[in-house]
């Protein structure tokens, strides 16, 4: 098999938000963000190669749960990337291995959007411009430009401003799915209050003490109306919670996923393996979140 046969492939890492508060409700129903979001060394794989026309397959644990036509995030980035810069990009044939549970909290669908653009641009000759590139992302979806760039970050306003967090420390994490899908839109309709909060100012030094006593005063402003709307993400979060060694327990995004902190990753890995002994039909997966 040639390099082009075996085509571009691409790593989607799951979208973790350490905190999110809910700064703001615009006049077009859109709620603005103040989130820090990491990304995980676990997420979905992709290749591409070139093709006649457009074409997708998904396989995987969780390929049942996304569309594998033209609503796929990944097939629409191609196709938007393809229509806004002819002359760079052409059709490909993209292959998915859903790794992820889907509608989770993970941002799996944008990061899969990402990971495409990232990958168009690697290959072209003439790549776009970066800033018109996070634009066309952003126009797929609030967390797609924060997934382009998938690594530690500060994004604000409905997902459009990312600002780089390069010495953001990583830290090791068990992420847990209690086997539910939660779409957002139905915990943003069920947040009663806007709390309109920023986050606090970052600490001058960002070891990862520093960055665990930051976190602590920092919160996920949907987990109350996600937790209200699916009650086992509460009990997700009480199983984490009591993990030995764990710093802080928290849900991600808007859910069902939530994830706990760690000083070391034997410490996480150890959580993991115990937490999937009691809930053998849960996600749980033991990371580094950088």
């Amino acid at each position: 098999m040639s390099a082009a046969d075996a085509g571009q492939a691409a790593f989607a890492p799951a979208k973790v938000n350490l905190a999110l508060h809910v700064t703001g409700r615009r006049s077009d129903g859109y709620h603005e963000l103040d989130s820090l979001v990491a990304f995980a060394a676990i997420g979905d794989e992709l290749r591409l190669r070139p093709a006649a026309d457009f074409s997708l397959t998904v396989r995987g644990p969780f390929a049942a749960a996304v569309p594998a036509g033209p609503d796929n995030l990944a097939w629409r980035a191609a196709r938007a990337a393809v229509a806004r810069w002819p002359e760079a990009f052409a059709p490909l044939a993209i292959t998915l291995t859903k790794n992820l549970p889907a509608a989770a909290g993970l941002g799996g669908g944008s990061a899969d959007a990402a990971a495409v653009l990232r990958a168009m641009s690697a290959i072209a000759n003439r790549p776009p411009p970066p800033r018109d590139l996070a634009a066309l992302a952003l126009s797929l979806g609030a967390d797609v430009p924060a997934c382009l760039h998938a690594r530690a970050a500060r994004m604000r306003g409905i997902g459009g401003i990312v600002t780089p967090l390069a010495g953001w420390p990583d830290m090791p994490a068990v992420l847990a799915n209690p086997g539910l899908a939660v779409p957002t839109a139905e915990v943003f309709a069920a947040l009663e209050d806007v709390p309109g909060r920023p986050l606090p100012p970052l600490p001058a030094r960002l070891s990862r003490e520093e960055a665990m006593r930051w976190l602590a005063r920092t919160g996920n402003d949907l987990q109350a109306a996600a937790v209200a709307r699916r009650p086992v993400i509460g009990h997700c979060l009480r199983e984490l919670a009591a993990l030995p060694g764990r710093r802080l327990a928290r849900m991600t995004g808007s859910g069902a996923t939530c994830f706990a902190l760690f000083d070391d990753a034997a410490a996480a890995r150890a959580a993991a393996r115990r937490l999937q002994a009691r809930h053998a039909g849960w996600w749980v997966e033991a990371t580094i979140l950088s």
